[in-house]
């Protein structure tokens, strides 16, 4: 078994301990760093559809999102001045209206483990907030809502379009929360969705990328 698989079983377990010294063990026999970071984003991605499957809970996904953050501090250091494998900055908050940050703070640590650094603007953010966080922050490459109240949908539609109409760029939006839908999400212009924590991170990666 390749080093690069015992990484991946070993955040899939939640081994924070372990990982660091797999991740060099995987350098070291020669994988490169942007692989050893997608295969650690792939395992995520199989433990958020764990979670939503209902087969493993919050703790077992924190201990794995733990892991990989530790996994992903051994490899920060090579994508140093490589702006192109830099994932840049993620802006995330609850919407206006919504003080919900269980959810947001989940995803939080999911995106910021697979190598983003975070900005959390906490709960009950105006859209205003938002387009001021970009400008206050460099290199902003996601910008994540999240809302879990019917109620606030609106609000998050008005935020997106915010961010859109601000004349910001080089940052994609995504949106997620028990009320939002991928169809709900692209009728109001963002560029990503995603159902939950695993997820989210993944798609943060993808877009960042694009």
């Amino acid at each position: 078994m390749s080093k690069i698989e015992d990484v991946k079983a070993m955040v899939d377990a939640g081994k924070a301990k372990l990982v660091p010294g797999l991740v060099q063990e995987a350098l070291t026999e020669g994988n490169a760093a942007k692989d050893i970071l997608q295969a650690m984003v792939d395992t995520m991605r199989v433990v958020g559809d764990k979670f939503s499957a209902g087969e493993i809970f919050v703790p077992e996904m924190l201990m794995a999102a733990k892991a990989m953050s530790k996994g992903v501090d051994v490899l920060k250091p090579l994508f140093a001045g490589q702006s192109t494998s830099s994932l840049g900055t993620c802006i995330i908050g609850t919407v206006e209206g919504d003080l919900h940050d269980i959810g947001k703070n989940l995803v939080s640590m999911m995106i910021g483990s697979a190598g983003f650094d975070m900005v959390d603007l906490g709960v009950d953010v105006s859209a205003t907030k938002f387009v001021e966080a970009i400008k206050e922050n460099k290199n902003v490459s996601i910008v994540a809502c999240s809302g879990l109240l019917t109620t606030t949908m609106t609000k998050m539609q008005e935020t997106v379009q915010a961010l859109k109409a601000s004349g910001l760029t080089g940052f994609k939006v995504i949106v997620g929360g028990a009320p939002v839908s991928a169809e709900f999400a692209a009728s109001i212009g963002a560029d990503g969705f995603a159902p939950d924590a695993g997820s989210a991170a993944v798609k943060a990666v993808e877009l960042a990328k694009k």
